[in-house]
Order: C-alpha cells, then sequence, then structure tokens
C-alpha cells in the first residue's frame, strides 16, 4: 500500500496502491454462487447468502481475508462480519466455530448447501488515527449507506473456502434501480435491479471493486483502452464530468509514455468524495487493481485541488499495469490472503510506478524540468528522514511486521530513486538509446501476466538484461546497506545540487500550525499563542484573529482548500486585503504579502556536455 502522509492543518492523506494476481486454471464442474443483497439493508448491514458446491470433506473452512495484495497491514476484514450460519439442503442448521477473527469451521461439510453472515462497513468506524494498526485504509474499505451508495470492495463482503480459491465465482447482486454499479466487470444480467458477475477465480473477483450510487459517470478512450470515471458526491459538489477533461489529458499522456506496453481493454477510476462533516470515510487516497482503482478524497477539495491531487495518486495507479500486474513474483501470482509472504520487490512494484508516475509528466509536458527536479530533491530530503541504511529487500519481505513496516513510506521516495539511478545508468551505458522502460518491456516479454519470476532470481536476470553496472547497484545499493550516492548519478546527466531559497508553506511549518479551525462555526482561526510567521506579522495579523475573507472571497471550513490551493498563486510584495473579525468586530486589513522563506537542496543542470543524455532520459 502506498501510505504517504500529508499532515495539513486539520486532516491526514494517505495514499495507497494495489497489487494484483492473475488467473489460472479453475474447474467447470465447480462453483461458488453468491447473493448480496443490497435492497434489505438494516443497520447499514447486508446480507450475503454463499451457495456452495458439494463439500467432499467431514470439516471445511470459510475465510475473509486478513489483507489483500498491496495494503501491507493486517486489516482482519473478518471482524466486520456478523452472524455467520451454515445450512444444509433442507435448512437444518450446521454446527459453526469460529476459530480466528477471520475465519469460521463448519462441521458435517458434506451435508453443507449454503452459509450467511451479515457484513458491516468500514467507513462508520474510521478515527484517522489508525491506518496500518488495525483501521481500514478507506479504499480498501467498505461503505454501505442504503439507497445511496455502497462502495462494495468485493474482499470485504465475499469470502473463499479452503481449497476452493480456483473454482469459479457467480455474483449476484440485487439492488435498488435507482443505483448503478460502476465497475470494469460484465453485467451479464440486463435487469436494471439485478446484476450478475462471473469470475474465474476468487483473486480475479477480489480484484474488481464496484461502487453503487446514483449515476455520475463518464466514459472516453484512449487509443483501444475504454476509461470510465465514476464519481459520488454526498453533497453534489462534483461531478465526473467536471474533472474528466484533467484525467483524460493525463491518462492519454500515460498512455503514449508507455508506447507499446499492452493494457486491460477497460479501466475504472471509482472516485469517493467523503463528507467531512459526518461520520464518514478518513482515509484519503487510492487503491490500485489490474482494471480499476478505487480513489477516496474529500469532498472538500474542490474540483480543482481535487483534480491536481487526483493527476499524482490515479497516474501512480494506473502505472501499475506495469508492474506488478505485468511483471510480479510468485509470492503475488499465488497470494495467500490470511497467511501472505511478501516479496522482496517493493523497490520495483512501488518505487518503479511511482517514478515512472513523475517521469512521464516531464516527459509528456505535463511539468517543467524544474518541477521534475524538485520533486525528485524531495524524495532524497524525505527519504532521509527514514533509515537509509536499511536493506531494501529484507525491508519488503518483512514489510508486515516492525521495525520494517515503519519503513514502508520510503518505497514511494527511495524506491523512486532507486528506479531513477537505473534509469540512469541505463541511458548512459546505452548512449540515450534505452531507459528503465525499456528494461520493464524485456521483463514482460521474459515473464508477463500468467508466468511468476522467483524472488531470489530477479537481479540476475535484470543484469542480464542489461549491463553488470546495473546489478552491482542493485547489490549495492538495493540488497545492501549502502545509502546511494546520488550526485553520483545526477552528474552523469550534468545536474548539480544546489541551495536555494524558496518561499515556504503560509499555513504550516513543520509540525506548526498557524490556523485552525472551530469545527462549530467552521471558521478559520489564525493560531493563538505561537509565534507567528513573517506573512501574519507583517500583515499585522495576530493569534485568535478571524480570517473571513480575502481579496474579497468569503472563506470558511466549507472552501479551505480552495485557499490553500489559492496562496500558492500569490506573489511576493503583491496587495492583499484580508477581512477579519478580532474581539468580535469586523475589520479589513491591507497591505502586501511576504512569505517566510527556506533553504532546500535543488538540481541545476550545469553541465552543458551532458545535455544530450539528459534530454534523453527526460524526453525520449
Amino acid at each position: 500500500m502506498k501510505k504517504i502522509f500529508f499532515v495539513f492543518a486539520f486532516t491526514t492523506l494517505l495514499w495507497s496502491c494495489k497489487t494484483t494476481s492473475t488467473a489460472i486454471a479453475t474447474s467447470d464442474k465447480e462453483e461458488i454462487k453468491v447473493n448480496i443483497n443490497l435492497n434489505e439493508i438494516k443497520d447499514d448491514k447486508v446480507l450475503v447468502t454463499v451457495k456452495v458446491p458439494k463439500i467432499h470433506s467431514d470439516e471445511i473452512t470459510y475465510h475473509i481475508p486478513k489483507t489483500v495484495p498491496g495494503t501491507y497491514s493486517d486489516d482482519n476484514y473478518g471482524k466486520y462480519i456478523d452472524d455467520l450460519k451454515a445450512f444444509d439442503a433442507k435448512g437444518n442448521l450446521l454446527d459453526v466455530k469460529k476459530s480466528d477473527v477471520n475465519s469460521w469451521s463448519i462441521s458435517n461439510a458434506k451435508k453443507l448447501d449454503k452459509i450467511t453472515y451479515l457484513v458491516n462497513d468500514t467507513f462508520d468506524t474510521e478515527t484517522g488515527k489508525g491506518f496500518g494498526e488495525g483501521e481500514v485504509f478507506s479504499p480498501a474499505g467498505s461503505n454501505i449507506d442504503a439507497g445511496k451508495n455502497i462502495m462494495l470492495n468485493t474482499h470485504c463482503f465475499v469470502g473463499y473456502f479452503t481449497n476452493y480459491m480456483s473454482v469459479p465465482y457467480q455474483v449476484t447482486i440485487s439492488h435498488p434501480a435507482a443505483l448503478w454499479g460502476a465497475t470494469s466487470m460484465i453485467d451479464q444480467d440486463t435487469s436494471t435491479t439485478n446484476d450478475l458477475f462471473v469470475s474465474s477465480r476468487y483473486a480475479t473477483l477480489v480484484e474488481n471493486p464496484i461502487m453503487y450510487a446514483k449515476p455520475d459517470f463518464t466514459s472516453f478512450k484512449v487509443d483501444d483502452m475504454d476509461i470510465q470515471i465514476a464519481v459520488y458526491s454526498p453533497n453534489g459538489k462534483i461531478t465526473a464530468e467536471s474533472i474528466t477533461p484533467e484525467m483524460k489529458t493525463m491518462m492519454t499522456a500515460q498512455k503514449h509514455f508507455l508506447g507499446k506496453f499492452n493494457a486491460t481493454k477497460k479501466y475504472s477510476v471509482l472516485l469517493y468524495l467523503s463528507d467531512m462533516n459526518k461520520q464518514d470515510a478518513k482515509g484519503f487516497g487510492a487503491l490500485e487493481h489490474p482494471t480499476a482503482t478505487t480513489v477516496v478524497m474529500p469532498e472538500m477539495l474542490g474540483k480543482d485541488k481535487l483534480a491536481s491531487e487526483l493527476k499524482d495518486v490515479v497516474s501512480h495507479e494506473f502505472f501499475h499495469i506495469v508492474t506488478p500486474l505485468t511483471i510480479h513474483s510468485q509470492e503475488i501470482q499465488n497470494f495467500d490472503y490470511n497467511a501472505p509472504k511478501m516479496s522482496e520487490h517493493l523497490w520495483m512494484y512501488e518505487g518503479v510506478t511511482e517514478y515512472f508516475a513523475n517521469l512521464f509528466q516531464v516527459n509528456q509536458g505535463l511539468i517543467t524540468e524544474e518541477e521534475f527536479y524538485t520533486r525528485m530533491s524531495d524524495k532524497i530530503e524525505q527519504s532521509k528522514a527514514l533509515d537509509d541504511k536499511m536493506s531494501f529487500t529484507t525491508m519488503s519481505a518483512n514489510v508486515l511486521v516492525k521495525p520494517y513496516k515503519d519503513q514502508y513510506l520510503n518505497v514511494y521516495q527511495k524506491g523512486a530513486l532507486i528506479g531513477m539511478c537505473i534509469d540512469i545508468i541505463i541511458r548512459e551505458k546505452s548512449n540515450g538509446e534505452r531507459g528503465i522502460l525499456d528494461l520493464m518491456q524485456k521483463l514482460s516479454n521474459e515473464y508477463g501476466v500468467s508466468k511468476a519470476f522467483n524472488d531470489d532470481e530477479l537481479f540476475a536476470k535484470i543484469t542480464e538484461l542489461t549491463y553488470p553496472e546495473v546489478g552491482e547497484f542493485l547489490k549495492t545499493y538495493v540488497s545492501g546497506t549502502t545509502p546511494i550516492p546520488y550526485e553520483t548519478y545526477f552528474a552523469k546527466v550534468g545536474l548539480t545540487k544546489t541551495m536555494k531559497k524558496t518561499p515556504s508553506n503560509i499555513f504550516i511549518e513543520g509540525k506548526t500550525r498557524f490556523i485552525t479551525i472551530n469545527r462549530a462555526t467552521k471558521e478559520i482561526i489564525v493560531a493563538p499563542n505561537i509565534e507567528l510567521n513573517v506573512f501574519y506579522t507583517n500583515l499585522g495579523l495576530k493569534g485568535g484573529d478571524i480570517l473571513l475573507a480575502i481579496n474579497d472571497k468569503a472563506y470558511s471550513l466549507d472552501n479551505i482548500y480552495d485557499l490553500i490551493s489559492e496562496s500558492k498563486n500569490w506573489k511576493e510584495n503583491e496587495q492583499i486585503s484580508v477581512k477579519i473579525k478580532r474581539d468580535g468586530k469586523e475589520q479589513i486589513i491591507k497591505g502586501k504579502t511576504k512569505f517566510p522563506q527556506e533553504e532546500k537542496e535543488s538540481l541545476e543542470a550545469t553541465d552543458a556536455t551532458k545535455s544530450v543524455l539528459k534530454e534523453a532520459w527526460l524526453k525520449k
């Protein structure tokens, strides 16, 4: 799971990713039939009925996942299951024993005809403080809001029987006609109140989320891929149509960057917007699947800020079609949902994916070279706040347990930088003709969707397909414990490290927040009893001042993210008008903006002799 914490004043943004599982041969003689009833929801609980094929053992166990690929945490989805019962064909109850939080053992299993149980949702239980520590991350969770929205991540609702994971699943979902299910699966029932989905095996079903809501979606084509954008906005502030232009631009650029890489024929983005004024989802980010991404964001972000966030979040998830959807290890292909073994290669699954999510933007002209350098510099700074000497392969293989799980965030920082360094090495050795995307194409030809690699063989294969220098880099800096000398690799493309003074955030500095919120009134307040930065002191603002409007635009909790976004466009020494309430009286303060400055490491192209290689790295 991509879990990056961005703390800004009032909320924690938590980004996530999802790895993939691939199909294996299934039997035509056996089938699990599931019915999910969305018509009769009581106390936010959904009834699920599971009809079983002929069982040949005296006892069998039904499991709800402990974890799912890509979340990198023990979430125990079984704790949201109530009142599981087992029946024979005559409707008689069979003995059921709960063997652990996620498993139920059923006696006299040869007589078993069906089981039933109730599913609670996870969104209502979230505090926003325990993700990865027992609290389910929202894009991997579920919402049950009768008649309005059901976020149906299938692993939350459907489990598997021991030794029956490879049989086909037939899932029938009955629902109100007003609710439409957005998914990349094909509905084989033409009724407006009944959906039928068929999956070749359990792992394939788990990779296909569905979001039921009043229809609000758009669709468009990128080359031969059908893209679907579906939105649930509880207060109607955001529509699918309003964010589609930016999404289309981004996903078109991604497809062009990937070139000849094969991809799915249909891809769905399921966007759930949380109402922060109610008990609702608090884990913001996305969860990737082979043909879909579930995204959870706060509705209060507004269209412009939301579109900006989606550009980075969804682009990361989409690039997972390269790895691990196409290129992955045995641990992913044969994932054990209740006793998982983790792969050593998160540097590739998440790190290279994150690198691509940034590289494609400069490659396709969506950001400037300077913006790309800033992003890479920020990743270096953030990675050094973590354990820079921990073996990346060791951390990856043990990511579910401490102390390694505490270093997971580094897959999006140092992991991306590992991808960058490998890219530069390959560019240098091939005179700019090839890079890491070429390597991933070769790996996909060697392995592909249905052929997994062995963890301990990957480095040798990469070295064989590239250069000895790449193999030495992997040995020293990825499986080894030596920190990466980034200056060495930047020098190869003519970049040197510089220190630059840049305006810092006027609202937050480290753990200090210069504004706070009165949630009862939704008023934005200058934080009292702290030393304010120069933005506030230069204007004569004081702790306790209520910010009512800036440049004649009113602000409150409802549009605080508009304020955050718009403040980034303010220039130094620009005229500004601030309407405040101080000691119960309103007044207008006029002055000029002055921003606090901070020195940050940056990169600058200083060696013109390396410009050809630099251009190949960033633009070819």
